[in-house]
């Protein structure tokens, strides 16, 4: 390897980094505490659930399949489902507005919506 190798290495790594822990900082700068679990069945709002308490609500659908939503420490979770394909269990829990878990089989969605809106959607300077 070479030197100029080497610098290029480490730059692109140092830039990799620093794109890292700014997408940490601005998912941790979007977090709202009047964040709820919005679950929407066939497009149709089935309920609300504030990230801030706990709750496990299992919901049911006419031909006799379920899904289990838990809400706890702050974050939303799909832990059991009847679906044969089960990926809405395997995805990983959620808590920041604009993220969703889907389960298909059973036409569930469950996002992740903040609070009071702002007004700001960005600035520059």
């Amino acid at each position: 390897m070479k030197k100029n190798d080497i610098i290029l290495i480490a730059i692109t790594l140092v830039v990799a980094l620093a794109c890292f822990i700014g997408t940490r900082i601005w998912q941790k700068s979007n977090t709202d505490e009047d964040a709820v679990a919005v679950v929407t069945i066939d497009g149709d709002i089935y309920g609300e659930f504030p990230l801030s308490e706990d709750i496990v609500e299992r919901i049911e659908f006419p031909d006799g399949s379920f899904n289990v939503l838990t809400v706890s420490e702050g974050y939303a979770d799909v832990t059991e489902a009847s679906c044969p394909d089960q990926i809405c269990v395997h995805h990983n829990h959620i808590r920041y507005s604009g993220e969703s878990i889907v389960c298909l089989p059973n036409k569930l969605v469950v996002e992740v919506k903040g609070g009071e809106d702002n007004g700001i959607d960005g600035s520059t300077y």
